[in-house]
C-alpha cells in the first residue's frame, strides 16, 4: 500500500463532510421556521415533526463524528505511511474506512427519518385538503 491509496479518500471525505453541512443547515432552518410556526399557533403536525427533527439532528451529529474520524484516520494513515510504518498505515486506514462507512449508514437512516417527515407534511395538506380548509387565507378547494 502505498501513500497515494489513503489520499484517494481525501476528496470523497470532503465532499462528504460539506454534505453532512448542508443538512445540517437545512434542519437549522427548519426548526426555526417550525418554531415560528408554533410561536403563532399550535399545531399537531408540529409535535410530529420536532420528535423527528431531534432525531434526524442526533443523527447528523453521529454521522458528522464518524465521517471527521475517518478523515483524522485517514491522515493519520497517511502519516504512518509516510513514515513507512506500513503496518500501522493499513490499519489506521482499514479503521478510516469502518468509520466512513458508519457515517454513511447514519446518513441513510437520516434520511429515512427525513422522508418519513416529508410524509408527515404531505399528510397534513391532504389532511386540510379533504376538510376544505382553507391555507394561508385562501379558499379551501372542492374537488
Amino acid at each position: 500500500m502505498t501513500l497515494t491509496t489513503p489520499a484517494l479518500l481525501f476528496p470523497a471525505i470532503s465532499l462528504l463532510l460539506l454534505a453532512y453541512t448542508n443538512r445540517f443547515l437545512v434542519l437549522a432552518q427548519l426548526i426555526r421556521k417550525l418554531a415560528d410556526e408554533e410561536r403563532n399557533q399550535h399545531q399537531e403536525t408540529n409535535t410530529r415533526q420536532i420528535l423527528l427533527l431531534r432525531r434526524r439532528i442526533s443523527l447528523t451529529k453521529r454521522m458528522q463524528l464518524a465521517g471527521v474520524l475517518s478523515f483524522l484516520l485517514c491522515t493519520l494513515s497517511m502519516f504512518a505511511l509516510f513514515l513507512s510504518l506500513e503496518l500501522t498505515g493499513m490499519v489506521l486506514f482499514g479503521v478510516s474506512l469502518v468509520t466512513l462507512s458508519v457515517s454513511l449508514v447514519y446518513s441513510l437512516w437520516e434520511i429515512q427519518i427525513s422522508t418519513n417527515a416529508l410524509n408527515v407534511q404531505l399528510q397534513d395538506v391532504e389532511d386540510q385538503l379533504r376538510a376544505g380548509k382553507p391555507r394561508d387565507g385562501r379558499r379551501g378547494v372542492d374537488a
